[in-house]
């Protein structure tokens, strides 16, 4: 089961402790839901007759809940179907540390493992509401503009959600830990940032849109860092749509 909701920290075990840095983890929900809700994509560990896998899929949080989709015929997904546990991966990378020696190199970066069972949404209005929610987390207010999901599409897709049980954040975000001895070399050291920018919008090029681009997607503006604009969303609306748009639950 997971952490009393009502404690700000997961409670780290032997699964999710950080033991290589320690000094960089954080177990804080602060944190950790910072940089999850900051990504779109996720990488998924699971067993399969006992062999690992690892999956990468789009994903969305709704409070201690993971969720992600994908197709009814996806072996990963049909996998899942019978509750079994899985680990849940998201990661940034925001810079690279050059250092005055090659072991000393690193990178600056985000990242969380989250742990707990994986399990299908069956109700046919929960996983519309699902697939609905990811659309709202990135693009609030637009499935009010959009044709329903059909029974078929629905039928096509399925749906897994997995309560949060476990999860430790990593960030390093700091410049080169050099050696003393290290400082006369002649090399360049430092960071060099790394960000995801956004581009200019373009439109549909067999049908002309008709809609309001500063309406729809104006939140997205061109040369804003992306996982910064998803941050954003996500403490501006929340990770519960259905309080804002109910209208489609």
């Amino acid at each position: 089961m997971p952490d009393d909701l009502t404690t700000p920290a997961y409670i780290p075990t032997a699964r999710s402790r950080v033991r290589r840095h320690p000094e960089r983890a954080h177990y804080d929900r602060e944190t950790v839901f910072a940089i999850l809700d900051a990504a779109l994509m996720c990488h998924i560990g699971y067993l399969i007759d006992g062999r690992p896998y690892v999956t990468p899929t789009l994903f969305w949080r709704e409070g201690e809940r993971l969720y992600w989709h994908g197709s009814s015929a996806s072996r990963m997904l049909r996998t899942q179907r019978t509750g079994i546990p899985v680990c849940v991966t998201v990661s940034h990378v925001d810079g690279l540390v050059l250092a005055r020696c090659a072991f000393r190199h690193s990178l600056n970066y985000r990242a969380v493992m989250a742990f707990g069972p994986a399990e299908i949404v069956d109700d046919a209005r929960a996983k519309e509401a699902g697939c609905n929610a990811f659309i709202e987390r990135v693009y609030p207010g637009l499935t009010a503009r959009m044709r329903p999901i059909t029974p078929q599409e629905l039928k096509a897709t399925t749906l897994m959600r997995m309560v949060i049980e476990e999860a430790s954040a990593k960030i390093r975000a700091d410049g080169p830990l050099d050696l003393e001895t290290d400082y006369d070399s002649d090399c360049w050291a430092g960071v060099v940032p790394i960000a995801q920018r956004l581009g200019a919008p373009i439109p549909d090029q067999r049908v002309p849109p008709r809609g309001n681009r500063e309406q729809e997607i104006g939140h997205f503006a061109e040369g804003a860092a992306f996982d910064e604009a998803l941050l954003a969303l996500a403490r501006r609306y929340g990770t519960r749509p259905e309080a804002l748009f109910p209208q489609r639950w």
